[in-house]
């Protein structure tokens, strides 16, 4: 036992040299990804900051409609978003929803595919399922450290440290949603002369929808709880007044942050909630 504590492997040390040796041979490609995330996250922010807040408010409350036919989900939609006005936070609330909805299109690009991928070859999935299971289970201060290396300060290792946390979720559901499609259907296909893109596009895909639509509703929640953690990193968003609560100990602050976080979680869950028939 003591000779285990005397001699202990050096996986720390390992893991330092491997970060040096991505900081000193891809600097140019971290700053190239860098660059790209950053600006794909400033348009986000652009067409969200730059008209009138009761501008998006409306338009919001059209994508709600749109979106759900329910005029009750509008009010709470419109409502919601006043208050949040009301409360001075709406720069804040358009920072993190930026950084959400940038994260949910990152993870959904990267997610479906290879989720489709998993479950067309079990070899993929066997191998991804502990790459999986060490995303979504090391804590996310471990991954934030080399991000804040790569990356800088920002958005963007706030946004990698998001993606690391809910990239798993898209995967798993696209995977289990694909391959649980029925033979018959598969089978009615063939027979048709469907081709294996046809057959994904036409009845794979619509079959897995309400699981590939859970996976982008998760993506969205788990992206939204980790908006503190992405303050940590000088990411702005309502991640900064709840931190700057802790440190003040301001309850007042804290809830009113934290009740911004819920609303915005609520009215983006009512956006894409999508039932087990497929249905809106």
């Amino acid at each position: 036992m003591q000779w285990l504590e005397d001699n202990p492997l050096p996986i720390g040390d390992y893991a330092e040299a491997f970060v040096d040796w991505l900081t000193a041979n891809f600097t140019f490609l971290f700053d190239a990804i860098r660059d790209g995330l950053g600006a794909f996250i400033d348009a986000i922010l652009f067409l969200l900051q730059y008209p009138h807040p009761l501008v998006v408010v409306a338009i919001f409350a059209a994508i709600a409609y749109a979106a759900r036919r329910s005029i009750p989900i509008v009010v709470f939609t419109v409502l919601g978003l006043l208050l949040i006005i009301n409360l001075g936070f709406w720069e804040e609330t358009t920072e993190t929803l930026g950084l959400v909805l940038a994260s949910t299109a990152v993870c959904m690009i990267i997610g479906v595919p290879l989720g489709v991928a998993a479950a067309r070859r079990d070899w993929l999935y066997a191998g991804l399922r502990p790459i999986l299971d060490l995303m979504q289970t090391i804590p996310t201060f471990v991954y934030l450290i080399p991000a804040l290396i790569l990356f800088g300060l920002g958005l963007v290792p706030g946004l990698v440290a998001t993606v690391i946390f809910a990239l798993p979720s898209p995967i798993r559901l696209t995977r289990l949603g694909i391959a649980s499609t029925p033979r018959q259907l598969l089978e009615a296909g063939d027979a048709f002369g469907a081709t294996p893109m046809q057959r994904l596009i036409k009845i794979e895909i619509p079959y897995a929808l309400p699981q590939i639509m859970a996976g982008l509703t998760q993506t969205i929640m788990l992206s939204l709880s980790m908006v503190v953690i992405a303050a940590l990193v000088g990411a702005p968003g309502l991640g900064v007044p709840v931190l700057r609560a802790l440190n003040t100990i301001n309850i007042g602050q804290g809830f009113e942050a934290g009740l911004a976080i819920v609303l915005l979680a609520i009215i983006l869950d009512r956006f894409f909630r999508i039932d087990e028939k497929g249905r809106r």
